[in-house]
């Protein structure tokens, strides 16, 4: 693909041969001749300037240098889109593969996949083009809106309700039951029925082995645009505000309500009944164990500002040097005082 029909598509400003022909796409460090490579972090600046690639995508006030640019003002989200000028995914035509078990009271909308092993149970209602791949289980009472895609072995709770464009990647378990149980006079656990559902909204993609349980009462919600990624846990009654981003790993307990555009990076854990604000940053592996007010960045365990955490590491890692100073100091006091 030449590269000025590169730049049309991703609407980029071309600085050089537009007729060099563009055959793919790799990292900055990997990208050879024929390859398109990007750069959106400052580091890897230098690199643009030695890379192998015939272009680079980069914001309009990036120097110039040998390779061809596309210049524009998000290089990282036009990587993504040329991406799909290079990729094409497998495509399932319409229709129900002979080994599904579709229930008649159940309705899907036209242009349905449904593939091997699916089984859609009774009174659930599917829109308009969606996917099914094998062993996709949707319980009874299912509601999913149009466009729907549910890669192989997702399940579908009852009664939870999808909205329009969501994606459920491998292993998804939507609206399992949360996790609530309360003790006897006995002492014994008792099992809390849990009767609300999961409910997602409009353009929400939730990745592989993901869970979001049910609730005992009221509903899980998880808004428009959220994206949830591997292994994440979102616990019974809580909420998750649109835009939002929970990474690899993080666990929000029952009852947690989190604002939108919020990103919580890998191994976050958030305590049950908080409220997170709209815009807060909390880096990996942070615990929160109270609210933390919007626009926050907050890091380590219990939870404060990235900027103090920072500090406190730095002066942790120090620790055996000041304690050696010290004790030095100590040692020097007490034999001027013994003489």
């Amino acid at each position: 693909m030449k590269l000025s029909a590169i730049a049309e598509a991703l609407n980029a400003t071309l600085v050089g041969d537009g007729d060099v022909e563009i055959t793919g796409l790799a990292g900055i460090e990997e990208a050879g001749p024929g390859d398109l490579t990007f750069v959106a972090n400052p580091k890897y600046a230098s690199a643009a300037r030695t890379t192998s690639a015939s272009a680079v995508l980069v914001d309009p006030k990036f120097p110039e240098i040998e390779a061809a640019t596309l210049r524009t003002a998000n290089p990282y989200y036009a990587f993504a889109r040329a991406i799909e000028l290079f990729y094409t995914p497998p495509r399932y035509v319409p229709g129900v593969h002979p080994t599904a078990v579709v229930d008649p009271t159940a309705t899907i909308g036209e242009g349905a996949h449904i593939g091997a092993y699916v089984v859609v149970s009774a009174d659930v209602t599917i829109g308009d083009y969606a996917t099914l791949l094998p062993h996709t289980v949707i319980y009874p009472g299912v509601t999913i809106g149009d466009h729907f895609f549910a890669h192989a072995h997702a399940i579908v709770r009852e009664h939870c309700v999808l909205g329009d464009h969501v994606t459920l990647q491998n292993g998804v378990v939507l609206g399992a039951d949360g996790f609530g149980f309360a003790k006897d006079s006995a002492g014994n656990w008792h099992k809390i029925l849990q009767s609300g559902p999961a409910v997602v909204e409009d353009y929400v993609e939730i990745q592989a082995n993901a869970t979001v349980d049910r609730a005992s009462i009221g509903e899980t919600r998880i808004k428009t645009g959220a994206k949830i990624d591997n292994l994440v846990q979102v616990g019974h009654g809580s909420s998750v505000g649109e835009h939002t981003l929970l990474c690899a790993q993080v666990g929000l307990a029952g009852s947690t309500t989190v604002g939108k555009n919020v990103i919580l990076a890998g191994q976050v854990g958030v305590a049950g009944h908080l409220h997170v604000g709209d815009n807060v940053i909390a880096t990996a592996q942070t615990g929160i164990p109270s609210d933390v007010p919007a626009g926050k960045v907050v890091s380590g365990y219990p939870a404060i500002d990235n900027r103090q955490w920072l500090k406190s590491a730095a002066i942790f890692n120090k620790l055996p040097e000041i304690i050696r100073e010290l004790r030095g100091k100590k040692e020097l006091s007490d034999t001027s005082g013994n003489q």
